[in-house]
């Protein structure tokens, strides 16, 4: 008799599969809170802006977990099988875990399209994805982090050079200022001393390294529109401040993000790059992970090693 697979709950963001979904999505967001017609104005302006409101996460999320399907079957034949679970979208990550016990799973792993840890990002995944698999009686173990593995280094090493090929430098030149950046998180972090900022400077650190940069600094971009302080400073800013400083060349390195969605297509490609354009920079962004082999090599050891556990 065939040994029960393991499950493998792959979670990330979520995104509106359509223009419709917008208002839904946004309140979910918003912990059931509908958002004023000026909000829901803005968010639905920055989708159409974005290839005429096409949504590319949710393909890309869609592709992301077939390719790291594939790539289990590669490593680990017949002892996986990948299930999808979204933080604000169907299907939620709840969802998924009980479409895995409706299909006789017993025992998962839960990973989260998001290298580096917080206890408001992937924290608040594996809370609740834990929570619904205790209730039904699964076992399941998490990946939380996995922000140095020497293959994500490497993947993000190789589009750091390729980027600053494009603005017609090499690393050596150090004529390039590259900007690395994440999704910012309200300033009570610090506070509670999340590991989230480490993490991401240790990954700036370990790419710009190895891909031979002297000229770089970490910074935020995205933050959320709440009353509390977030992070920063915010890339808009940062922009300004190497601008003054003489900057003429500038490569985005969103180390933060593993595929491209709004805070990549919007706030960067069409945000940041005007501040660049307004400010007499060039601006060029590394590419996004996507489905690179090496990602889906990091995924999979990852997910291998925590079911070792």
């Amino acid at each position: 008799m065939a040994q029960p697979k393991i499950g493998v709950l792959v979670m990330s963001y979520g995104t509106p599969e359509s223009m419709e979904d917008v208002k839904e999505y946004y309140t979910h967001i918003r912990r059931g809170n509908p958002p004023s017609e000026e909000q829901l104005a803005d968010l639905t302006g920055r989708y159409e802006a974005i290839v005429g409101g096409f949504f590319p996460l949710r393909k890309n999320t869609d592709n992301q977990v077939a390719g790291l399907q594939a790539t289990l079957d590669r490593l680990a034949p017949d002892c996986y099988v990948c299930y999808q679970g979204l933080k604000h979208a169907k299907p939620y990550i709840e969802d998924g875990v009980k479409q895995m016990r409706e299909d006789g799973i017993t025992e998962a792993v839960g990973i989260v399209l998001a290298p580096h840890y917080s206890t408001m990002s992937v924290g608040s995944y594996i809370k609740r994805a834990k929570e619904t698999a205790d209730s039904v009686g699964i076992r399941m173990k998490f990946v939380e982090e996995y922000h140095l593995h020497p293959k994500l280094v490497e993947a993000l090493t190789v589009r750091v050079i390729d980027g600053i090929g494009k603005l017609g430098s090499e690393p050596s030149a150090n004529d390039v200022k590259v900007l690395f950046s994440a999704h910012s998180l309200p300033e009570r972090i610090v506070q509670m001393k999340d590991p989230y900022p480490e993490q991401l400077l240790a990954t700036s650190k370990a790419v710009a390294e190895a891909a031979g940069v002297q000229d770089w600094e970490f910074t935020w971009q995205s933050a959320g529109r709440t009353h509390e302080p977030w992070l920063g400073p915010d890339i808009l800013d940062t922009l300004q401040a190497i601008s003054g400083a003489g900057a003429k060349k500038v490569l985005g390195a969103p180390i933060g993000f593993v595929s491209d969605h709004l805070e990549v297509l919007y706030d960067l490609d069409i945000e940041a790059k005007a501040e660049a354009d307004k400010l007499g920079m060039q601006f060029e962004r590394i590419e996004m992970l996507n489905t690179d082999p090496l990602y889906m090599e990091v995924l999979a050891d990852s997910v291998i090693g925590a079911n070792a556990k």
